[in-house]
């Protein structure tokens, strides 16, 4: 078990978190400009597909509400961490808050964190116009286990994104966590945790086990209506 870090002050958190979790889309991208999808990690992290010009103001903004939400809930800056996918454009959405923060992007309160990528949405919607997002929402919303040709079910996504705040639950402790991600990812995480969160007690401290247990069609199907605009900051439990 990773030995635990403890902040300076705690941050109030529900019963089966140690921490406090926010979560940041992205801000507008080049690939958003664009209008196309780009869902692999090969694509995703290219140069060329980071921010376009209003991103970083969104990432800028995201950053100054951030930095006022702590100061209101009384949260010192050394208890933050700033966890990020690898895509490009969201590192350079997680560099811009950082930099809001005045928290060093290369520093310790800063990670990068694959399994916070992008879903996978298969080599038939890779680079494809947005216009085909709307036959992967009709199958999430059909059966958010079945997986589109290649690509990644809500339910796979919903697996890799619980095993991320298993992870920094035991790595952290009275934290405040940026979760800087993707539109369908900050939507899934957002259906699990809040499921988890209105479960109430189930004499089980095991987080794992909690966000497993909410992982049904009926909870996963909902995700859409968890939706966030490019560059959108929300607090989440």
């Amino acid at each position: 078990m990773a030995e635990k870090e403890e902040a300076a002050a705690p941050a109030p958190a529900p019963a089966f978190l140690r921490n406090r979790y926010w979560v940041l889309r992205h801000g507008k991208s080049i690939p958003n400009e664009k209008g196309i999808i780009v869902s692999s990690m090969e694509n995703g992290i290219r140069p060329e597909y980071q921010l376009a010009e209003e991103g970083v103001i969104q990432a800028q903004l995201a950053g100054e509400l951030f930095l006022e939400e702590l100061k209101e809930n009384g949260i010192p800056l050394d208890s933050v961490r700033i966890c990020y996918s690898p895509f490009a454009r969201t590192s350079h959405t997680a560099r811009v808050a950082a930099s809001a923060l005045s928290i060093p992007f290369e520093g310790p309160q800063c990670k990068v964190i694959e399994d916070l990528r992008e879903r996978y949405f298969g080599p038939s919607f890779e680079l494809k116009s947005h216009d085909k997002y709307a036959e992967i929402w009709a199958l999430d919303e059909k059966d958010p286990f079945a997986q589109p040709e290649g690509g990644e079910s809500v339910n796979d996504v919903a697996t890799r994104l619980s095993t991320v705040i298993s992870k920094l639950e035991l790595e952290f402790e009275r934290c405040a966590i940026l979760v800087v991600s993707h539109g369908d990812p900050l939507q899934i995480l957002q259906t699990v945790l809040q499921a988890a969160k209105q479960e109430g007690s189930t004499g089980s401290e095991d987080v794992v086990s909690r966000l497993q247990a909410v992982r049904s069609p009926s909870v996963l199907s909902q995700h859409r209506k968890f939706a966030l605009l490019t560059g959108e900051l929300r607090g989440v439990v």
